[in-house]
């Protein structure tokens, strides 16, 4: 198929100062699952199957690499509470944990696909899931293997807390996450996350988890710096984390080794709109040349959204980015921190995952917030919303 009269097309490969590769009067060439060719339109091969994009601006699917997807309930009265000046802690992960337990399979799948398909209308072609809300050797399996229906990008996130019948016996729990709990899930996942702040894991415990991860074959990811300083971000970087995800509250040390490193960082902007907090401070990681992404965090307690493009508006709006540089981090520094070398690009060999925006230019991600601009979505060459 031929997708042609694009009035402006993001690929993501950088022509000289302009890192977003911008094409206008562009076409595009799926062949199959992949992009055959990129050019301005006037240069488009001949093809019978043509799609006229009427000058609206094409961009490469969003990449959301980091949600939570495999959970069961509702927490709406702890964001009305919030809303009401109650600070945001990490303990309501515990009720989640409990709903999602009591859950059925096909409930949990149910809720996971509705969710999965709430994200492709939204422009999302790759999302990764993390399990979390089990906290058991069985519950983890199942979160793992429900994941892996909808998404190769699935993380093991046992030691997202821990959970209460272990609240007295915390090395109990983390030799059951660093053995038979990650044995279980290890076949079912690609990356092991933990979650190393106040109330959840130390920078001691998070090497443990992440170093018994890595010895099983797992990529390392890092929650890390949320709710305060910490040393959640200097432990994903010695570790070889590919990414470590809030980055709230920097060091200048944090920032310098983040710059020094392959490790992404990836801002989750929809948390900080949704518990009153902080923003992190994107500018002062892109200025000191650290890789950055954007994300959804989707889940049903600190930040009930699968929107990209909101997240999108909150990065320009909330955290000093530019429009650029926020469709950037959204697409192609996504695809970074799930070390994917085949998406959030459009160019000849990437995947044909792409979004056909209901605008002239990638600025109105930003510049009219809220409103559904997502034309159509194409996954793997094939139209999915």
């Amino acid at each position: 198929m031929l997708i042609t009269n694009i009035g402006e097309l993001t690929t993501n490969v950088p022509s000289g100062e302009d890192r977003l590769g911008t094409v206008t009067d562009a076409a595009v060439l799926i062949q199959g699952e992949r992009i055959a060719w990129v050019g301005p339109a006037a240069e488009a091969p001949a093809h019978t199957d043509v799609m006229d994009a009427g000058g609206r601006a094409v961009i490469p699917g969003f990449v959301d690499s980091h949600a939570h997807l495999v959970f069961a309930g509702d927490r709406a009265d702890e964001f009305e509470a919030r809303m009401s000046g109650v600070p945001y802690a990490a303990g309501g992960i515990r009720r989640t944990v409990a709903a999602t337990r009591a859950a059925s399979d096909d409930a949990l799948r149910r809720n996971l696909r509705r969710l999965v398909d709430e994200c492709a209308r939204q422009g999302t072609t790759t999302i990764e899931v993390k399990t979390g809300y089990g906290l058991t050797v069985h519950d983890e399996a199942r979160a793992a293997r429900l994941a892996a229906e909808v998404t190769p990008e699935v993380t093991f996130l046992g030691a997202h807390v821990v959970p209460a019948e272990y609240a007295e016996a915390r090395d109990d729990y983390l030799d059951l996450v660093t053995g038979p709990m990650l044995h279980a899930v290890a076949p079912h996942a690609k990356y092991i996350d933990v979650f190393c702040e106040t109330g959840a894991f130390s920078p001691e415990e998070a090497r443990r988890v992440l170093a018994a991860g890595i010895e099983h074959g797992l990529v390392p990811r890092m929650h890390g710096n949320q709710l305060g300083p910490g040393e959640g971000v200097q432990v994903a970087v010695q570790m070889g984390a590919a990414s470590v995800d809030h980055c709230t509250y920097l060091s200048d040390d944090d920032v310098a080794a983040l710059a020094g490193s392959e490790t992404v960082a990836t801002l989750l902007p929809g948390v900080e709109f949704s518990t009153r907090s902080p923003y992190p401070d994107a500018r002062r990681l892109i200025d000191a040349g650290a890789t950055v992404a954007i994300a959804s965090d989707c889940n049903p307690g600190s930040c009930f959204t699968s929107s990209m493009p909101l997240m999108v508006a909150l990065a320009v709006r909330e955290m000093r980015m530019t429009p650029s540089e926020a469709v950037w981090a959204a697409t192609a520094g996504g695809a970074r921190a799930l070390r994917r070398d085949d998406i959030g690009a459009i160019a000849p060999g990437m995947r044909a995952d792409l979004v056909v925006l209901d605008a002239p230019t990638r600025v109105h991600l930003a510049y009219r917030p809220g409103v559904p601009l997502i034309d159509s979505v194409y996954k793997d060459g094939v139209p999915v919303a």
